[in-house]
């Protein structure tokens, strides 16, 4: 099924534009804070939770099915919802149980992922397609200090800390840099493209992947 992958540095829109694609494309979306909040109704280890609403009912089942079978495959699953300043260091468990999650949910069904090193986990899938959102430093700023009413020092310090924090979990356990280009089928710079052609751009290249998949398959057979 066809699945998008969108990160971006706080302030790049990546979150809100994957929202906008998942409610165009009618697919669900999933980030941390959904993950987090089915754990949580699950009764496993509670983290920082801060869900602001409840996925839809089938995906929440689907999530709910996916951590169970993890927790009990003695992986260690809660902590695929861990905040990344909270994730040891040694806790191969970790990958093991976020790997599973995103492959399990992404297997049937039609996604937008939000982060959480989903790009690397589904690189070598077909059908999904890979975006990375990128704005300067100013830019993101700008919007960081306007969507959270932050004053310019704190949302700095804010974006500093979660940059780094992401560079960690990324070379940690992915072996990658998650700004290398090279990483993704599509990058798009949201200070020069607004968010509806930013949205006309993915669903475009997510056609052309699947059409070109669907003929390297057709020539093969």
């Amino acid at each position: 099924m066809p699945v998008i992958t969108i990160r971006g540095k706080m302030g790049s829109g990546a979150p809100e534009i994957g929202k906008m694609l998942a409610e165009k494309l009618k697919y669900d979306y999933i980030d941390r804070e959904i993950i987090a909040a089915v754990a949580t109704r699950l009764n496993l280890q509670e983290n920082e939770v801060i869900a602001k609403e409840m996925p839809p009912v089938t995906l929440r089942e689907r999530i709910e099915e996916a951590l169970q079978k993890g927790y009990a495959a003695g992986i260690g699953v809660q902590g695929a919802y861990l905040p990344i300043s909270q994730i040891p260091l040694d806790d191969t468990r970790y990958i093991n149980a976020l790997t599973s999650l995103i492959k399990d949910l992404a297997k049937d069904h039609s996604l937008v992922i939000y982060g959480r090193g989903s790009q690397f986990i589904l690189r070598d899938d077909p059908d999904t397609l890979n975006v990375s959102m990128v704005a300067s430093f100013k830019f993101r700023l700008a919007s960081t200090m306007e969507a959270l009413k932050m004053t310019e020092e704190r949302a700095k310090s804010e974006m500093n800390r979660l940059d780094n924090s992401a560079h960690q979990f990324h070379k940690r356990y992915f072996g990658a840099e998650m700004e290398d280009p090279t990483c993704y089928d599509i990058v798009i710079n949201s200070e020069r493209i607004s968010y509806p052609i930013a949205i006309e751009l993915v669903i475009n290249a997510l056609t052309a992947k699947l059409e070109a998949g669907r003929l390297k398959s057709d020539r093969v057979n």
